[in-house]
């Protein structure tokens, strides 16, 4: 086929205008990792580090390796980052899985049973996305700080209590995955229910494995955006052990001082447990799994 001007010129400004969305937003990254790498707690200077400023200094700190003071002598840290990242990727995970598990027992309740009220508590979880949980963290923090008297494992500067606190975000996910629990064929759980299966069984042993992808996904959002969660763990977690990555990043930066080299450092490894999950689930992410479901 014989391609004209206009489409090769097309063509080549569509890999333009991609080449330069690609690196408009890796120069931000590139300027990220350089500052981790960077002597001293500088936020200027070139994308990468030269030479004559390239040093360790952050990440031993990040790590929990002694660093080299003023003196000359070298000093373990004052701050466990490692604990941070361990606290952000426990809460987070443990979070994550909970929400899945909710949400989507909620949704294939919403998405095949006919219950009374239905179709005004779906429209309650629609108007409830709408406001951000920040809105709610007097009342979050009042309700943690009660229940603390009854039960202290689930109260204030508990990962518990802000596990706990996460589950109420649930109402994006549940409609998510309802939506794709529409568009599977009701034959699959018919053919289940004339076979004997309960709905029980239907839905652990045929709708769970077919749904592999939007749990996947559900999963990957709801960890990403507890992985970076900063006002309501600030709020909750008060001890300096109890803190997850991001409200520990965010201790560095003070009014007095901004540790820009330090920040960077804990900015990068918490960017990788995401990279991680998704290298590990990108199997998942693949569309077309009910196909070959139902026999014809």
């Amino acid at each position: 086929m014989v391609e004209g001007k206009a489409y090769r010129g097309r063509l080549v400004l569509a890999h333009a205008v991609l080449v330069g969305f690609i690196a408009l937003v890796a120069v931000p990254l590139f300027m990220v990792v350089s500052i981790s790498f960077r002597k001293g707690n500088f936020a200027v200077g070139g994308i990468l580090p030269t030479p004559e400023t390239f040093s360790l200094e952050h990440w031993r700190m990040v790590l929990g390796l002694p660093v080299l003071q003023a003196d000359g002598s070298w000093e373990a840290p004052s701050v466990s980052v490692l604990r941070w990242f361990w606290n952000s990727v426990k809460v987070s995970a443990v979070s994550a899985f909970l929400i899945l598990a909710l949400s989507s027992t909620c949704a294939y309740a919403f998405a095949r049973m006919r219950f009374f009220g239905r179709d005004k508590i779906l429209g309650g979880l629609l108007i409830l996305q709408m406001f951000p949980m920040v809105l709610a963290l007097i009342a979050i923090y009042s309700i943690l700080e009660a229940l603390g008297r009854w039960i202290p494992a689930l109260g204030l500067d508990t990962h518990p209590g802000l596990i706990l606190a996460y589950l109420g975000g649930i109402a994006t996910h549940i409609w998510m995955i309802k939506g794709y629990f529409d568009s599977l064929p009701v034959s699959l759980e018919e053919s289940a229910k004339i076979d004997g299966a309960t709905p029980w069984q239907t839905f652990r042993l045929i709708m769970l494995p077919t749904s592999l992808p939007i749990f996947a996904i559900v999963f990957i959002l709801a960890f990403i955006g507890l992985v970076g969660e900063y006002p309501l763990a600030s709020v909750v977690l008060q001890r300096t052990d109890q803190w997850t990555l991001a409200v520990g990043a965010n201790s560095f930066l003070y009014e007095q001082n901004y540790l820009w080299g330090d920040f960077a450092a804990t900015a990068v490894l918490s960017g990788l447990p995401i990279t991680a999950l998704f290298l590990a689930c990108q199997r998942l992410l693949v569309s077309g799994l009910t196909a070959g479901g139902v026999k014809e």
